[in-house]
């Protein structure tokens, strides 16, 4: 892999000659590398709403399998019929976290955990992910997710080290996201099926998992357990420095290596 400071300084040149307005970083468990906030103010609460499904649905999802009160492959009608509404007979949720496209497999999902749980995704994204992980900023306003750059750093270095503390105040639920679900969910889960994903997270080269807005120019998310590396973009609207080219120039390696 590409030493830290040689890719920081190869996506540098990448998104300033592209799009010289997007936000974003790189970085390890210990922080940032490198990056840019694009002009705005530290706590600009940034438009992340092609993010909300990593950022909101998929930890809520793993703290109820961690809790036991959703089991992965068990059919969606056996928590009942408005659980099921909607989807063939036998759908589970891991079919429903492992379904590419996802839009509409995203509603069932939100759907799923706010029955099993009695409480609106929002509110459980920030009683049981956000505010324990210290993403004080990161709320839906009206209807669409924003966050701080900020917020968005702590998600990815917690997933490199989900060791880290978390608010002690916090409710006495499942709180943060547990290694168990972010190993369940960075592997392989389709078998031999195409196209390959995990659990709302898709294989990329380099031992890489993205997860990203449907467009090309929306913002994306890597993370590389193995290698200890993420790297968050927010293109500016409309335009955007390439994303494959963003991630061969954070993640890929050099001839040398």
């Amino acid at each position: 892999m590409t030493p830290l400071c040689d890719q920081a300084t190869a996506v540098r040149a990448l998104v300033e000659s592209a799009d010289p307005g997007a936000v974003w970083a790189v970085g390890g468990p210990e922080g940032p590398r490198a990056g840019s906030d694009g002009g705005h103010p530290a706590d600009a609460a940034l438009d992340v709403d092609g993010l909300s499904g990593v950022l909101a649905l998929w930890p809520v999802i793993g703290s109820l399998v961690d809790e036991g009160a959703l089991r992965l492959h068990t059919p969606l009608a056996a928590y009942g019929d408005t659980a099921a509404e909607g989807v063939p007979a036998g759908t589970t949720a891991h079919h429903l976290l492992t379904h590419p496209g996802g839009a509409e497999a995203r509603v069932h999902l939100t759907r799923l955990a706010e029955q099993l749980s009695g409480s609106p995704l929002a509110d459980l994204a920030a009683t049981r992910v956000w505010h324990p992980l210290g993403m004080t900023g990161t709320r839906f306003v009206d209807g669409a997710l924003r966050a701080p750059l900020a917020d968005l750093l702590r998600f990815l270095r917690h997933l490199l080290d989900p060791g880290d503390p978390v608010d002690p105040t916090a409710p006495a639920v499942p709180a943060g996201i547990s290694r168990a679900w972010t190993a369940e969910s960075l592997r392989i889960r389709t078998g031999e099926l195409t196209p390959a994903r995990g659990l709302l997270w898709d294989p990329a080269p380099h031992g890489v998992w993205t997860h990203h807005a449907p467009q090309d120019a929306g913002p994306a998310l890597w993370v590389s357990p193995r290698h200890h590396r993420w790297a968050v973009l927010l293109p500016t609207a409309g335009r955007g420095a390439p994303r494959h080219a963003f991630r061969e120039a954070a993640f890929a390696p050099t001839t040398s290596e």
